[in-house]
């Protein structure tokens, strides 16, 4: 998560939105917190399909009360984390049939420690 404690401004989206302002904070996001039922919902669209795009992705905000924004990040989030888990099983499907040796710890470690997300609005 995101330890924004030490910055100066309130968690409500106020007429700045959900940017905080002021001090060092300056222009850093607040991060969006999806709700159980928003969540089932992006993820049986993901599972139709993993692009949303126009009018579809307007419609999808709608009927859950979130931005554009917010859906077309948390596809891009989704695409990211399908990816990455599509890799690492075709990975471990090649390491039992003995055609590569599994990563070892200290590469994949540094990794896990990187944040995989994009939270930014455009």
């Amino acid at each position: 998560g995101l330890d924004l404690s030490h910055c100066v401004g309130t968690n409500s989206l106020g007429p700045t939105g959900p940017w905080r302002s002021g001090g060092p904070c300056k222009m850093k996001r607040v991060r969006t917190v999806f709700k159980p039922e928003q969540l089932e919902r992006l993820e049986q669209e993901f599972l139709k399909q993993q692009y949303m795009v126009g009018t579809e992705r307007v419609d999808l905000a709608a009927t859950l009360h979130l931005t554009e924004t917010q859906v077309k990040v948390w596809f891009q989030n989704r695409r990211i984390k399908w990816r990455k888990q599509s890799m690492e099983q075709k990975a471990a499907k090649l390491s039992q049939f003995g055609v590569i040796q599994p990563a070892s710890a200290d590469s994949t470690d540094s990794k896990d420690h990187e944040e995989d997300t994009v939270d930014v609005e455009l």
